[in-house]
């Protein structure tokens, strides 16, 4: 099993938070009224586990090449193919949390349906606010047309290109997602095999019946394994 390199990195700025959850709400009213832009936010943790003295492991620790390995979705082997070769930063970061169990137990937290169809995942606390204690960027592999293809692996960010951290989301339906003033999203992945684990999720809906809140039930991350 692959395991990166970790060293240390500053904590957050925990003053975004605010800011975040106005964009979302905006975001958000622009989905219902029928438009394709939304942002994927996270906030910025205050939890201390989440505030490890760490820094993001080095795009080389990637290899330059696909990986291929499987993340347990509630119980569901699903295959997928890591994009090394496209997006180092990013695959370096998500196969160092993939072997220390970060993801392990961890609950997808934010489901959005109707046509905007991801699942946002990879938070320790579960709230959207939480991370590894560290953020690293710029922004990878972004799509130039906007368009995220059912199984899309993405890395969730807040309006700095530089905030990535351990949230990701799975898009489960063709989705189209525009660009905001940082740029797109970097896709780091995708998943090609097991997907219907989180299509029965996504038919579930919302807790609360909306386009975008926490599903109804159960998400789960298990153990990821790559090679």
């Amino acid at each position: 099993m692959h395991k990166p390199q970790a060293a240390k990195s500053a904590a957050t700025n925990s003053t975004k938070m605010k800011f975040l959850v106005i964009a979302l709400i905006v975001a958000m009213v622009a989905v219902i009224g029928g438009g394709t832009v939304m942002g994927l936010m996270m906030g910025d943790s205050s939890d201390a586990q989440t505030q490890a003295a760490a820094a993001a492991p080095a795009p080389a620790a990637a290899q330059n090449r696909e990986w291929n390995g499987t993340l347990e979705f509630n119980g569901v082997e699903m295959s997928v193919r890591l994009f090394g070769d496209k997006a180092p930063q990013a695959v370096a970061s998500f196969l160092h949390l993939a072997d220390t169990n970060f993801f392990t137990g961890t609950k997808c937290h934010r489901l959005t349906t109707g046509g905007f169809d991801i699942l946002q995942c990879g938070d320790p606390t579960g709230t959207g606010a939480g991370g590894p204690g560290y953020e690293f960027g710029p922004i990878e592999n972004a799509p130039t047309d906007n368009l995220y293809p059912r199984g899309t692996l993405a890395m969730a960010r807040t309006t700095d290109p530089n905030s990535n951290g351990s949230q990701f989301f799975i898009v489960y339906g063709d989705t189209s997602i525009g660009r905001d003033a940082a740029g797109g999203y970097t896709v780091f992945g995708e998943i090609t095999g097991g997907l219907d684990a989180v299509e029965k999720v996504a038919a579930q809906g919302t807790s609360d019946g909306g386009q975008d809140g926490t599903p109804v039930a159960p998400a789960v991350l298990g153990a990821a394994s790559f090679k």
